[in-house]
């Protein structure tokens, strides 16, 4: 199967996504964060870096929940603003 590439408003909401969790993991370590939401560091790594920009939904609410985050706001502050 060949996956459709992503467009970069895609990209871009990945990348804000990654700054947003970033962000919320504070002083706490990848390896905390990652293993109170069940994925490993290194996917959360690539969360956080952009390099995997469309986790999977229930791999977001996980992530979500382990930082005390809304899924609403996280989703809305993910979403570009287009003027």
């Amino acid at each position: 199967m060949v996956r459709t590439p992503l467009t970069p408003e895609e990209r871009e909401r990945g990348e804000r996504l990654g700054r947003l969790l970033r962000e919320a993991r504070g002083d706490r370590s990848m390896a905390e964060v990652a293993a109170s939401a069940g994925i490993s560091a290194e996917t959360l790594r690539k969360i956080e870096t952009g390099r995997a920009p469309t986790p999977a939904f229930f791999t977001v609410v996980a992530l979500a929940r382990a930082l005390g985050l809304s899924t609403d706001e996280l989703a809305e502050r993910c979403v570009l603003v287009v003027v």
